[in-house]
């Protein structure tokens, strides 16, 4: 998989008209009358939600110099995200813990909270979403290590189908000495959840 793949956003711009004219035609096709009262809107504001669902902020990378040679983990945790499940597009909505070790350079922190915006807003599977989150900063920061842990639930799962109420999906990924070393991944899976780190 290229880095393109991995980091291309949705394709093509945003027709709110259009949105608007299709969300109209599936309320009809559901049976569902929009013409008047507080259903009059809907279409409008439907279009308005996917669009915002599906736009994730610009944002620039910053990174400065790793001038004091800080060598251990960096770990933002619950960083909370929406995304949508391209098999329904219902809404899946979860936290983040996003973590890395540092090497040469080191990253504003609210860039951590925008690059799991970056890849949550867009059709998705939690899968996916964890290893472009990894892969993105491996590929821009070029850490020594990485590791990424989402905690989400998924409305297609609770609110229809098995309609599993509460359940929540997990998924990880580490890269680099995270997963190659046992000890580091260790560390980053205690510190992940909270906890203090054994010492030796």
């Amino acid at each position: 998989m290229t880095i393109g793949e991995r980091s291309a956003p949705v394709s093509g711009g945003i027709d709110l008209a259009a949105a608007e004219a299709a969300a109209a035609a599936l309320l009809d096709a559901l049976g569902i009358d929009h013409s008047e009262g507080t259903l009059a809107g809907t279409p409008r504001r439907i279009a308005k939600a996917y669009a915002e669902l599906l736009t994730p902020r610009e944002f620039s990378l910053t990174t400065f110099p790793n001038d004091e040679g800080y060598d251990e983990l960096v770990i933002a945790r619950d960083i909370p995200f929406t995304s949508l499940c391209e098999h329904h597009l219902l809404p899946f909505v979860g936290t983040a813990i996003v973590a890395y070790l540092p090497d040469e350079r080191i990253l504003g922190l609210s860039k951590l909270a925008r690059v799991v915006e970056l890849f949550a807003r867009r059709p998705q599977v939690q899968e996916r979403m964890t290893t472009q989150i990894a892969h993105w900063l491996n590929d821009n920061l070029a850490p020594k290590g990485v590791g990424i842990v989402l905690q989400a639930e998924h409305t297609c799962m609770t609110t229809r189908g098995a309609g599993a109420r509460g359940a929540t999906t997990v998924t990880s990924t580490v890269l680099g000495r995270l997963r190659e070393d046992a000890r580091s991944r260790a560390e980053f899976l205690t510190l992940a959840h909270g906890k203090p780190p054994m010492m030796a």
